[in-house]
């Protein structure tokens, strides 16, 4: 997901009246822990990826790709 879509839903929790404080921030935090991942997951692959393209096949026999 684009990084501009990323900030647009957080602004978009922030703004919320029907979330509380505490909701808007334990939402934020999963979203960033989230996007974290996602990027961790495309390094991870992309390495495994160079080092050998059977990775690729296996990622998406897997559905993760």
């Amino acid at each position: 997901m684009p990084k501009e879509r990323v900030e647009e839903i957080k602004e978009a929790i922030h703004q919320s009246d029907r979330l509380s404080d505490d909701e808007k921030s334990t939402s934020v935090q999963h979203i960033e822990e989230w996007v974290a991942e996602d990027e961790a997951f495309g390094i991870v692959y992309n390495k495994l990826v160079e080092i050998n393209s059977v990775f690729e096949e296996i990622f998406k026999e897997m559905g993760l790709v």
